[in-house]
């Protein structure tokens, strides 16, 4: 999996996960779990971004009760852009965004980043109803 960002640098760390899920340094993240964005897709991949902020806002949207978490995470294998946002949505890869099939190892946890206000929160999770609802809204996965 080649980037063409790779020879620019786009694809170095350090790179981050947003969650709600209460995890620990060493513990990894791996694929197979249901989309945030269509709860009936199993994703193939972990996603990932090298934005600190793009992780919370991820943390935020996450579906669960916990509290949202952003970790500091190191790829244990190939990875490349996530195409569902590299030029599908954003020419080149300005979001930072990345996918792999391999496990994410949690290294460590971001404590001071940027909260959504209550209202942006609504306006995200408008969004996110609006695609969940539109059964016909392609992942790429």
């Amino acid at each position: 999996m080649i980037s063409p960002n790779a020879a620019d640098g786009l694809m170095n760390g350090p790179f981050y996960h947003g969650t709600k899920a209460d995890l620990h340094v060493g513990d990894q993240l791996t694929a197979g779990f249901a989309s945030n964005y269509h709860p009936h897709v199993i994703m193939n991949h972990i996603y990932f971004t090298a934005l600190v902020n793009g992780a919370g806002l991820a943390a935020e949207l996450a579906p669960g009760d916990g509290q949202p978490r952003v970790y500091i995470v190191e790829p244990t294998g190939a990875f490349e852009d996530d195409p569902n946002v590299t030029d599908k949505k954003f020419p080149g890869n300005p979001t930072r965004s990345y996918r792999s099939k391999e496990p994410l190892k949690i290294v460590g946890e971001v404590a001071d980043w940027v909260r959504l206000t209550p209202a942006e929160l609504q306006r995200w999770r408008q969004n996110l109803a609006s695609i969940r609802a539109n059964p016909n809204a392609e992942i790429i996965n």
